[in-house]
């Protein structure tokens, strides 16, 4: 009598190994077997995780490289203000003190410590908050910097939001009215521009709304005690203007660009042809193709006014950051250097990582996985 029609299959069957409970793996493989695959598969899903979601995979990229970024500046940094001329007991004590006083401070201050220990102690202390002691004053470096960060904050986000927006804006139209004297004459003003430095444009600024021309607002930024900008906007405008006019160029030149070479795309012409506006056409089709390179612009111009700050501050009199730096310079305040430096390059890690973010939402084709 013959075998039933599905006696082989069930001998197959038979001798295939049960799979286990964990993980789904034969039962008859080593346990460190079974741990490796486990750990393989783990590892598999992860990237396939990373591959499907691009942002996640940019942001943990960013955010590792922005971490070994501020730990080499910390270096640097802390390299640079032991390297600073001068003593920091002598500079707060002032000339005439004595070798005894000078002496007691330095030991009260723990400059004899070695230069490891000095820097663990500060390095150690920033992500709890640790911050140290002003050597100028004998105050919390957070109470004398906070107030500075804060008008600084103010100061670059009025000024670069204004500026993005006013060169968005400028370029779009430019691009439009593209061999235009319009155009031609805003593409002039831009490159005037960007050769003149940002004190030379405060400079200006001044003379023409404060001084010799009109007299509309301040020329200085002096705030009451325990102020800050917010409650005074008037000793905003002349800072905060001289930051925009130096911003517009920048974000004007490369959203003129994109927006052309979005203009000349076949997309636009279709829309054209059928009798599509051209202001339809360029808020609809163009601008937004032309978003990702003028956020990455956007992003170097943000960069760009933390360090400018520092020379309109100046002449401003205005109190942020940027004059707090090189007060803290001229009285060898090493606390304070090192805190406001490494909060600069947090910044820039944070407007890197949002940018390239913003700017891989705005392409869809980047945001498809390879």
């Amino acid at each position: 009598m013959g075998d039933h029609p599905h006696a082989g299959v069930r001998r197959v069957a038979e001798h295939r190994p049960r799979a286990s409970r964990v993980g789904g793996l034969p039962d008859g493989e080593p346990k460190d077997g079974c741990e490796k695959r486990m750990i393989a598969r783990a590892g598999a899903r992860r990237r396939a995780y990373a591959r499907a979601h691009p942002i996640v995979s940019l942001v943990a990229g960013r955010t590792g490289q922005g971490i070994v970024t501020l730990f080499l500046v910390s270096l640097v940094v802390f390299a640079a203000t032991q390297l600073l001329p001068g003593n920091a007991a002598r500079a707060i004590l002032g000339f005439s003190a004595t070798p005894q006083r000078i002496h007691a401070l330095e030991l009260e201050l723990g400059l004899y410590r070695g230069w490891w220990s000095q820097y663990w102690g500060w390095l150690s202390g920033l992500p709890v908050g640790r911050l140290g002691t002003s050597l100028a004053n004998s105050e919390p470096v957070w109470r004398l910097v906070e107030p500075r960060l804060l008008n600084s904050a103010v100061l670059v986000a009025v000024s670069g939001f204004t500026g993005c927006l006013l060169g968005i804006a400028l370029g779009a139209v430019a691009a439009l009215r593209h061999g235009s004297l319009l155009d031609n004459s805003m593409t002039v003003g831009a490159l005037a521009v960007l050769a003149v430095p940002e004190f030379v444009v405060a400079i200006g600024v001044v003379i023409l709304f404060s001084t010799v021309v009109f007299h509309l607002f301040p020329g200085v930024s002096l705030l009451a005690p325990g102020e800050n900008i917010v409650q005074a906007p008037r000793l905003l405008v002349l800072p905060a203007l001289s930051l925009v006019i130096v911003t517009i160029p920048y974000v004007y030149r490369m959203t003129r660009a994109a927006t052309l070479e979005a203009l000349e795309s076949p997309y636009v012409e279709m829309a054209r042809l059928k009798g599509v506006p051209r202001w339809r056409v360029l808020v609809q089709h163009a601008l937004p193709n032309a978003l990702a390179p003028t956020i990455q612009v956007a992003g170097l111009t943000f960069l760009r006014l933390a360090g400018g700050i520092v020379l309109v501050e100046e002449v401003f009199d205005f109190p942020g950051i940027g004059q707090g730096l090189v007060n803290a310079v001229t009285d060898r305040d090493i606390p304070v250097i090192q805190f406001i430096v490494i909060a600069l390059a947090a910044f820039y890690v944070v407007v890197n990582i949002t940018t390239d973010v913003l700017a891989l939402l705005c392409s869809p084709r980047r945001r498809i996985p390879a």
